[in-house]
């Protein structure tokens, strides 16, 4: 009796749990890979090209005759642009067909690509590579909404592992690819025509492999939020890059800048929490784990896009290095990257614990931010090396967990904007930091630069400033004695701007020591676990 019992109930909680799958709409292993083939596809591409430029820079500016501050320019304009669009293009994907808005992406961000490789002066360079950040922020924002859309929180750990893998791919081979093309015969305009055919593939295969549906409704698109949320990132970056230059810090203009940033705050956060389908859900950041988590991912956009944007310019300007070896000295970097965002998302998945990975990962970046900051002209390179692994290892264990954090307390039908939301604080750290982090460097460089060539005596002096070779990144047209002294100026400039962002990393430290950690959910809708729950009769979900 007890026998026929124990058989008859395998079988029926095999049929509840097949049910309860097919019910909730889960994808297995193999869907998702397939799924997820183009999209990461599409993400390495972004991602290469944008790495591949960050080497050839240093070597683009010198040709076009730009300045430090036009070089920290066209870093901020596809930052500010990425940070402004990344929030609306994840509202959009709650609303429209998220395959074919990332399409859509891929292509804005390959016609910028193509623009910027025609570029004959750094102004239109600069335009160029706004288009470019306007692609990259839809690649940014729909990659975490579709992953969101297709994956339980409990498993997403696991492909965000994946994701970062790619990133860190493209982030190492980008730089090394870069110098190789900037060394060849073929010039720096084709570190933006080689993703093309990659571009192209990957549409292909996005159109092939990912069929994900939106669930219907009336989209009501919020046209005023997005151009305040516009308007509030863009004013203290503005701010940032003249003052010091066109006027000075404590002035009228300082006051109408931040003024008017504090305006358009107050309004955008008014008109977010009246509209029916917010860009940034305010609501969401009422929750304390939102709210510590938006601060530490805006820290680590700081560190992250701030500290790593001036290494390869480190390397090349400082150290001298080639292109290509200047990529190579990155690999410490992106290889700790890769594999701590590879283990650190397969652990989650099986423990379903993440505050652990993040509170690690946060100890990392201040332990390789503070090493850098202690770097000058002078500084042994495998300590360079031990700092950016270092910075590499919490990166990687922050970047995705954090998203992940946030994604697992909505539901389905706002993943886009919360992972958008997201992505938004860290990538608009990333911008900020750039733009005080590119001036600093800028003002250390001159500082150290006058004290070098007041040493040099004042004839020294008088033809460096008549030839105007110091106010330029192009070296070798410089007298030998005055190139030392540009190379001095910067490698001893370098370390302060790392020593600021650990000070960013270390406010990450401590906004991730307070979120509570809520265990990972196994379904990909909040209504589904409470089926699943009901079905199998285990209650609340466990870790």
């Amino acid at each position: 009796m007890s026998v026929t019992s124990v058989s008859a109930s395998a079988p029926a909680r095999t049929t509840a749990a097949a049910s309860t799958a097919a019910g909730t709409g889960e994808m297995s292993h193999r869907q998702i890979l397939e799924a997820m083939t183009g999209l990461l596809a599409g993400l390495f591409t972004a991602m290469l090209s944008s790495t591949i430029v960050s080497t050839a820079l240093p070597t683009i500016i010198g040709d076009l005759r730009g300045t430090q501050r036009q070089y920290t320019w066209v870093i901020t304009a596809s930052l500010l642009a990425t940070t402004v669009s990344t929030p609306i293009w994840g509202k959009l994907s709650d609303l429209f067909s998220k395959k074919l808005l990332v399409q859509l992406s891929l292509l804005v961000f390959v016609a910028g690509s193509i623009a910027a490789g025609l570029s004959q002066t750094v102004g239109f360079l600069i335009a160029c590579r706004v288009v470019q950040g306007l692609g990259m922020g839809g690649l940014t924002a729909l990659t975490q909404s579709i992953m969101g859309a297709m994956i339980a929180p409990r498993q997403r750990g696991r492909y965000a592992g994946y994701m970062g893998a790619v990133m860190a791919v493209a982030t190492v081979s980008g730089p090394l690819l870069g110098g190789l093309i900037v060394d060849s015969s073929l010039g720096w305009r084709w570190t933006f025509y080689v993703c093309i055919p990659l571009a192209v593939i990957a549409l292909f295969v996005l159109q092939a492999t990912l069929h994900i549906t939106t669930a219907k409704r009336k989209p009501k698109i919020d046209y005023l939020g997005a151009g305040l949320i516009g308007v509030t990132a863009s004013l203290p970056l503005l701010w940032v890059t003249f003052a010091g230059n066109d006027f000075p810090w404590w002035s009228a203009q300082t006051v109408w800048y931040l003024g008017g940033t504090v305006v358009a705050l107050v309004l955008t956060v008014v008109v977010e929490l009246r509209a029916a389908e917010p860009i940034i859900p305010i609501r969401l950041l009422k929750s304390m784990t939102t709210g510590l988590v938006v601060i530490a991912s805006a820290a680590v956009g700081v560190a992250m896009f701030g500290g790593t944007t001036f290494l390869t310019q480190y390397f090349q300007i400082s150290r001298d290095y080639s292109p290509t070896h200047a990529g190579l000295l990155t690999i410490p970097l992106m290889g700790a990257l890769l594999l701590s965002s590879t283990v650190g998302g397969q652990v989650v998945s099986r423990t379903g614990r993440w505050k652990g990975i993040i509170i690690g990962g946060a100890v990392f970046l201040v332990a390789g931010t503070a090493g850098l900051g202690r770097i000058d002209h002078l500084t042994p390179m495998w300590q360079i090396g031990v700092a950016m692994a270092l910075m590499g290892f919490g990166v990687g264990a922050m970047m995705q967990n954090l998203v992940l954090a946030v994604q697992n307390s909505v539901d389905v039908s706002n993943i886009g904007a919360a992972s958008a939301t997201i992505a938004f604080f860290r990538t608009l750290g990333g911008a900020i930091g750039v733009s005080v982090l590119g001036a600093v460097l800028a003002n250390g460089v001159r500082d150290n630069i006058t004290a070098g060539l007041a040493a040099l005596g004042p004839k020294a002096a008088a033809a460096a400033q008549s030839g105007g070779g110091t106010g330029t990144l192009d070296l070798k047209d410089m007298p030998a004695p005055i190139a030392d002294i540009v190379r001095a100026a910067y490698g001893d400039a370098t370390g302060h701007i790392f020593l600021i962002s650990a000070v960013f990393a270390a406010v990450a430290l401590l906004a991730v020591l307070f979120v509570k950690e809520v265990p990972l959910r196994t379904t990909v809708s909040m209504a589904d676990e409470v089926k699943v729950a009901a079905t199998t009769g285990t209650g609340a979900p466990s870790a």
